[in-house]
């Protein structure tokens, strides 16, 4: 037997790797030295690596933990066929467990469905509930049809094909309804114009009342909505009050004039009887003078006729001083009518709302605000408040006039409120600021709003005769916070409306 001379193998390996330059690391070195020996180049067992496999797995029930120990003994003893039959194994477990989890995921993913079905269907029913009051009840059909409905939707046993083809029919019907009560709408509103418009043209005498009726007609303008509609019984209630008043002050002092008229007819009754009197005492001392003989039957004659002639002369002096008041007392009475007429016309409109400009004054404002915030509370939305003043205001009053000043107020008005929304309220705080409470508007928005109404101010200029004049406004707007009182919030979009107007005008600032 040939010995192995294992240093001369080692020198050629070493020979080999300078040759093929090749890096002197283990794995090069055993390369060349089974090469030459002519030994099978078969890398060492990667035990190590093995065992880090193994780690990474994790079993989810004790057969695959047992094939998880399999493999770990297999690796001990470096025997490559039991960690085949080992992976194979576990791999074989994970797949059968694997099928077994979508399965049940797919079961109960049929029951929720099915729970989410039937509580959908609940959710329909529910919403129609609370939609039919509003379709009144006239329509038989769509009575009978919401019945229907509401019973197929609580039948767990309904098949969700039939509830399709009954909800079909069932919206179908349901907008025929909708239009019908949109008509019914503008019919009714229709008809209460024509009602008040009669009542308006019948008031001759009652201007005030006409006032009154004029101011209802343009409040119930559509679009209406609750705010609207709120906001015009507030306004009646608290003109009738004051008008109640007025109109019996104006009563008493119209029955204080015919009681006045009353003793006048008696006095001027009481001098023609007075007056009856003393023409037939006269008539009866003539009678007498004629029957005198003597100076002596003269002389009683005569003290009786100086006597009545005194008390005649007397009473004239006392009825005329009392028709002298009477005279007084009616000119009051009628100066005092005159002013609780002129109270009456200003009644209608002096209320809550500014007279120039027919936006709300202070204590409309204070009143719109509480309610404003309460439903914003209530309903948890936003609130924003926008604080406005026009710029260069007193120059327009210096060089048009104070009359063109008015008249550039309303124009303001007049185009502010063609931008905002129905629900959102315009008021006037004083000269030329102007406060917009705007629900249901978060900040940005309420930006945008205030923005779109300054670009509308630039398409419609403000004439003064003949002169095209420009208007502009700068304003702030703040959303009111959860705990923030509404004056608050005024109080911080008038600081940044302030300082707009500090950084050029004609700017909108949030605040």
């Amino acid at each position: 037997m040939t010995s192995i001379n294992y240093s001369q193998i080692a020198r050629e390996a070493f020979r080999k790797l300078a040759t093929r330059k090749l890096p002197p690391t283990p794995a090069n070195y055993q390369m060349c030295y089974n090469e030459i020996i002519g030994r099978p180049n078969v890398a060492g067992f990667p035990e190590a690596n093995l065992r880090a496999i193994s780690r990474v797995l994790s079993a989810r029930n004790p057969a695959q933990q047992e094939r998880l120990d399999q493999l770990d003994a297999a690796i001990g003893k470096h025997s490559w066929q039991g960690i085949e039959t080992a992976l194979s194994d576990f791999t074989r477990s994970m797949t059968e467990s694997t099928t077994m989890v979508a399965a049940d995921t797919a079961i109960q993913a049929q029951g929720r469905a099915g729970c989410d079905h039937a509580e959908l269907r609940m959710k329909i029913a529910r919403m129609i509930e609370c939609g039919l009051p509003a379709m009144g009840s006239a329509d038989e059909l769509f009575s009978r049809k919401s019945e229907d409905m509401l019973r197929i939707l609580r039948d767990p046993k309904s098949d969700i094909s039939n509830v399709q083809a009954e909800l079909d029919d069932f919206s179908h019907r349901l907008l025929f309804v909708a239009e019908e009560q949109a008509e019914i709408k503008i019919v009714l509103l229709d008809l209460l114009h024509l009602i008040l418009e009669n009542v308006s043209a019948l008031t001759l005498d009652d201007s005030w009342l006409k006032g009154q009726v004029d101011g209802l007609l343009a409040a119930v303008e559509p679009p209406l909505d609750l705010r609207r509609l709120d906001d015009v019984k507030r306004r009646v209630r608290e003109v009738m009050a004051r008008q109640s008043v007025a109109k019996a002050r104006k009563q008493e002092a119209q029955e204080e004039m015919r009681r006045m008229l009353s003793d006048f007819i008696g006095r001027l009754s009481s001098m023609s009887e007075s007056s009856h009197t003393f023409q037939h005492k006269i008539e009866e001392s003539a009678r007498r003078m004629e029957d005198i003989k003597t100076i002596e039957d003269l002389s009683p004659l005569l003290n009786d006729i100086i006597t009545t002639a005194r008390d005649m002369a007397k009473q004239t002096s006392q009825e005329h001083d009392q028709l002298e008041l009477l005279k007084n007392k009616a000119s009051a009475t009628e100066e005092e009518i005159a002013k609780l007429q002129q109270e009456l016309l200003r009644a209608s409109d002096s209320a809550r709302h500014d007279p120039l400009t027919s936006a709300l004054n202070r204590k409309g404002l204070e009143e719109a605000l509480i309610r404003e915030v309460a439903i914003m509370r209530r309903k948890e939305t936003p609130l924003s408040v926008a604080f406005l003043d026009i710029d260069n205001f007193k120059k327009i009053n210096d060089q048009l006039g104070h009359e063109s000043g008015d008249a550039a107020l309303i124009h303001l008005v007049n185009i502010v409120r063609l931008s905002l929304r129905p629900g959102d309220t315009l008021a006037r705080y004083g000269g030329e600021e102007f406060v917009i409470l705007m629900p249901d508007s978060v900040l940005g928005d309420a930006i945008k709003a205030m923005q779109r109404c300054q670009r509308d101010l630039t398409k419609r200029f403000f004439l003064s005769g003949n002169e095209k004049v420009l208007i502009t406004f700068s304003a702030g707007v703040a959303q009111l916070s959860r705990e923030e009182s509404g004056v608050d919030a005024i109080r911080r979009a008038d600081q940044a409306m302030y300082l707009a107007k500090r950084t050029g005008k004609n700017r909108v600032l949030g605040s």
